[in-house]
């Protein structure tokens, strides 16, 4: 057989509610009963109170007593005052017991079955005694005669089972607010437990606290970030991928993201009401992908973030760019220089070798001549590569790209904080933009200088180009801003790449309008301790020195 599935956590709320209701609700009916019965002990003993010392008092009561006959001048009276006053017996007696009155008139002329010592003392007392007609609630008072002497007694009762009779006449208004009672809180606890069962699902607690434990371990294990907003904007949830993404520290949950101290535009995107897809935004240190989703609940609403580090994939996809514009330089230079081994072998055949050999010297010594500039300036392998590499595509452009006089860095002297993908990404993007910049002007040129003093690297760019709106020196740099359509990776990428990567480095980051017009863009990064020695540096240089010839 298959073990029974345990009741759902809405069954056992609702059964054990029930049960809570059931008994609460049977305990108050019982309390109420018993409390009418008493209450209605007290009002017959009152009531029985009333009728005896009324008819103690009465004249003709005195007067029937110190008559020949006063079982005969008496009973028709108390016969009529049972009748007014609704008790089931009023017995006047004489002071040693003997009944005058009786409802049973065979029971007059006998001795009262009671207490009467109190009442012949002359105090009126109340008990609950066994007589003629069963138990009764009974009070016996004295009659006064002259002198106030006891001439007499008058008892006067309502037995036990008429009182009872009233409580149970009680008691059916009472199961019947009970009964309602009961069905009013069955009624309620069902609709407040079948919506708890729509939000569990119908799942018991065991399945509820391995859901959590899964979700818990799910949620800290995904290497994504993940958030999820309130509808006042603050963080409800979030994930340890989504605090080393941003930044936060363990009291993130319940801050508003406006108090995060994000980058704008990525305030921005997480405070809109509208889902964001696939948004690239900057931080200090990273790029990250934005995909948002409001969600609601009822009148509750709130934002799913998901957060996924690009940082790596956009400086791979910036070095695969710079390739490529490489790839596509060193194939016109291919395509170029078959035209000029064409023009070579030309000039042979027409018998002008000495025409031929200056023609084929002259291309030759220019492109050494730069190799030679570039490789005897920077010994810095990795930033002598990507100057050659770039000079290589400017020239592809129509673009003319000069290494400075002043020019020197060694191998070695780059800060340790900056690596050479960092590096890449800050040369290669001031560049690109100087190239793109320069690129169709008269005397088009791009001028880099590299060089170290004051305890600093400094890397500066400048073109020959428009220049840039002094207005607009500090939004270039923001991801978003650019003067070029936008491509498939978005728009104004490449500075704000290079901000991070500079700042990531401790480094500074300007930009300023020379005299001769275009635009600068100048680095400044602090020296660590070189991670190479002078001797390294030198042969690191040779090295790049040889391969280039």
């Amino acid at each position: 057989m298959r073990p029974l599935r345990p009741r759902s956590l809405a069954g056992q709320l609702f059964a054990m509610q029930a049960a809570v209701v059931t008994v609460v609700v049977a305990g108050c009916a019982l309390f109420t009963y018993l409390s009418d019965h008493d209450q209605a002990e007290g009002a017959a003993r009152r009531q029985a109170t009333a009728a005896a010392t009324a008819v103690a008092a009465a004249p003709e009561v005195r007067t029937a007593i110190g008559g020949a006959d006063p079982p005969r001048a008496l009973q028709p009276y108390a016969t009529d005052v049972q009748r007014r006053t609704g008790v089931d017996f009023v017995t006047i007696m004489s002071p040693t017991g003997i009944r005058w009155t009786h409802p049973d008139e065979r029971q007059i002329g006998r001795r009262f079955l009671g207490h009467i010592a109190p009442a012949v003392a002359g105090r009126t007392f109340a008990e609950t005694y066994t007589g003629t007609l069963g138990p009764s609630v009974r009070v016996v008072t004295p009659v006064y005669g002259p002198g106030r002497r006891v001439v007499g007694l008058v008892s006067a009762g309502i037995t036990i089972e008429r009182i009872s009779a009233r409580a149970r006449g009680q008691l059916v208004a009472v199961a019947g607010v009970a009964l309602g009672a009961l069905a009013l809180g069955g009624v309620g606890t069902y609709v407040v437990n079948a919506r708890l069962r729509r939000h569990t699902h119908g799942m018991n607690a065991a399945d509820l606290g391995r859901m959590h434990a899964y979700h818990q371990a799910a949620l800290h294990a995904v290497r994504e970030g993940l958030l999820m907003l309130d509808e006042l904007r603050r963080i409800a949830l979030i994930n340890d991928g989504a605090r080393d993404l941003l930044g936060l520290g363990a009291d993130a949950v319940g801050r508003p993201v406006a108090d995060l101290g994000l980058p704008t535009s990525l305030t921005g995107a997480l405070l809109a009401d509208e889902p964001r897809v696939d948004e690239l935004h900057l931080t200090a240190e990273r790029v990250l992908v934005v995909n948002t989703s409001p969600v609601a609940s009822g009148a509750r609403r709130g934002t799913v973030v998901t957060l996924r580090d690009h940082t790596e994939i956009e400086a791979i996809t910036g070095e695969l760019n710079s390739e490529r514009d490489f790839t596509q330089a060193l194939r016109s230079q291919a395509h170029e220089a078959a035209n000029r081994l064409h023009t070579v072998v030309s000039l042979i055949e027409l018998d002008r070798a000495d025409e031929a050999v200056e023609f084929a010297t002259a291309e030759l010594e220019l492109a050494q001549t730069l190799t030679d500039r570039v490789v005897g300036a920077v010994r810095e392998p990795v930033l002598a590569a990507l100057l050659l590499g770039k000079a290589a595509q400017a020239k592809e452009h129509g673009v003319e790209l000069v290494v400075s006089d002043d020019t020197r860095l060694d191998d070695g002297v780059l800060p340790q904080a900056l690596s050479a993908r960092d590096l890449v990404t800050v040369l290669g993007n001031l560049i690109d933009n100087a190239i793109d910049a320069a690129r169709g002007t008269p005397g088009a040129r791009v001028t880099v200088t590299a060089r170290t003093g004051a305890g600093a690297v400094t890397l500066s760019v400048r073109d020959t180009g428009p220049g840039v709106d002094p207005a607009h020196a500090d939004a270039v740099f923001r991801r978003g801003w650019s003067t070029k359509p936008a491509g498939p990776r978005g728009r104004g990428l490449g500075l704000a790449l290079v901000r991070q990567a500079v700042t990531r480095g401790g480094g500074t980051l300007g930009l300023d309008r020379p005299q001769e017009g275009g635009a600068r863009f100048t680095v400044t990064l602090p020296i660590t301790t070189p991670g190479r020695s002078t001797g390294d540096s030198v042969e690191g240089g040779s090295a790049l020195e040889e391969r280039a010839r």
